[in-house]
């Protein structure tokens, strides 16, 4: 029989942080978690996270986002390192243009 090894970013947990892991876990069956969802998602915002259950067996988790961006994002920081080639112009051949239009050719 095989050992359940809890790890965490690559690393394994001792007892301490396997406390600490579990006690920010929350279980939520998939109805609960539909019915009241904007409740839970709040409480992402604390550092929680969500294990969605189907009758009682975990299948997903769900965790925060890191840091979400609130400024604008930057333009151009691919430039220089991408150019669009000069066939992207060129017209589509005759029937990979009817495909898109659903025609036969």
């Amino acid at each position: 029989m095989s050992r359940l090894r809890h790890v965490r970013n690559g690393c394994p947990l001792d007892r301490t942080n396997k406390l600490v892991y579990y006690a920010t876990m929350m279980k939520l069956n998939i109805h609960e978690a539909k019915t009241h969802l904007s409740k839970y998602l709040s409480k992402l915002k604390t550092g929680e996270r969500i294990v969605l259950c189907k009758r009682n067996q975990p299948v997903a988790q769900i965790t925060p986002l890191s840091a979400v961006p609130t400024g604008p994002r930057p333009i151009g920081l691919a430039k220089q390192t991408f150019s669009v080639p000069t066939s992207f112009f060129e017209p589509l051949p005759d029937d990979l243009l009817h495909a898109f239009e659903g025609e036969k050719a």
